[in-house]
């Protein structure tokens, strides 16, 4: 072999991709640490915090191997350094391997320390301690809490696997490699601290602003924790969380062309004649997003708003079915991408009968 350095330092590039960052390739087989170890590490869905806990446990026992294999990898791959023999090797060699020891050595010590207890001792347990209140008795109590809102389909969540947002009915939590920062939504306020822009190829249309938020806590045993988001779901963000949000001076969000078109269809929504439901009649969940009032009706207004179209447009005899934002969000995705200037004047089909409409045509329902 004319240069085993290349390749003994290649070796441990795989190894690392395999069980650190698992590339798509990776994970489009199931090679990744939580399905190799799905058996043990239990179901997301099922508990929350009981499968991050082991998670970042198993987490840090790994990225401490990874010396120790790279030593391993070298062993094999450059026989003629006579690695194996440990009387044999350099003095750099053999303080490498006994750092490389050394490290897997206190890794397993820790983690054992964490689960004593049923994990008592492990930094997330901490954090959810400092959160207990009457009537809950343990860190556990939180911790049920927690696994139950995670489960409900209206959660907000977006990030990376190594710094997840997740957001649900009453907490703020960020996922990262080795934690989990979590703070209630009524004892925080969220601040946004930082608005930048990122091209991320040529060819896009219009540059990715990322966006940081600081999450404070009035409660002193909890951390404040940055998290970052696309500015694209900071609406939805906004709609899931109910501590205050604030901006910190001189940071500007700017607003995508669907979130301005959003606004303009709302403001022209309003001027709209309102539809009074009949006597006996519901309103009932928006079939959308299943978490407001489904508080529009599609009734042909635009002939008696002296429209040339009107022609165009069609009864609808659908009952309310979607909200505002639901609704203003299908007109959106029905338009030409590259012509905005024409959205407002466009008539699409109604999301449940197919009768064309206009914005015209869209009443709030009394």
């Amino acid at each position: 072999m004319e240069n085993p350095e290349l390749s003994f330092t290649l070796a441990y590039v795989v190894f690392s991709l395999c069980f650190v960052f698992t590339p798509n390739e990776f994970r489009s087989a199931g090679l990744t640490v939580q399905n190799l170890f799905s058996s043990w590490l239990g179901s997301e869905d099922v508990g929350f915090i009981q499968y991050h806990v082991r998670r970042s446990s198993l987490t840090v026992l790994i990225h401490s191997a990874l010396p120790l294999g790279y030593y391993l990898g070298m062993c094999i791959a450059a026989p003629e350094k006579n690695l194996g023999y440990v009387h044999q090797v350099s003095d750099s060699w053999r303080t490498f391997l006994l750092l490389s020891l050394c490290l897997q050595l206190a890794s397993w010590t820790l983690v054992i320390y964490w689960s004593r207890r049923r994990w008592h001792n492990h930094p997330i347990s901490q954090v959810l301690q400092a959160h207990v209140r009457p009537p809950q008795s343990s860190w556990g109590s939180v911790a049920t809490n927690i696994n139950t809102e995670f489960r409900r389909i209206d959660k907000f969540a977006s990030g990376a696997p190594g710094a997840r947002v997740i957001v649900t009915d009453s907490w703020v939590l960020k996922v990262t490699t080795y934690h989990i920062y979590m703070a209630l939504q009524s004892e925080c306020h969220v601040t946004v601290t930082d608005s930048r822009q990122h091209q991320l190829s040529p060819d896009s249309a219009s540059p990715t602003e990322i966006l940081t938020l600081r999450v404070d806590s009035i409660n002193p045993a909890v951390r404040p924790f940055n998290i970052r988001l696309n500015s694209t779901e900071y609406a939805e963000l906004r709609e899931k969380l109910r501590a205050p949000i604030r901006n910190s001076p001189n940071v500007v969000i700017h607003q995508t062309i669907s979130e301005l078109f959003l606004e303009t269809f709302r403001a022209q929504v309003d001027l709209n004649q309102t539809y009074t439901l009949p006597s006996g009649q519901e309103v009932e969940p928006c079939i959308g997003c299943m978490q407001v009032p489904a508080h529009t009706k599609l009734v042909r207004l635009c002939r008696a708003a002296g429209a040339d179209h009107e022609s165009e447009c069609q009864q609808c005899f659908c009952r309310p079915m979607w909200c505002l934002s639901c609704l203003g969000r299908w007109f959106a995705s029905r338009q030409d991408q590259q012509r905005p200037e024409t959205w407002l004047s466009s008539r699409v089909p109604c999301p449940t009968c197919r009768a064309k409409f206009c914005i015209l045509d869209i009443s709030l329902v009394q």
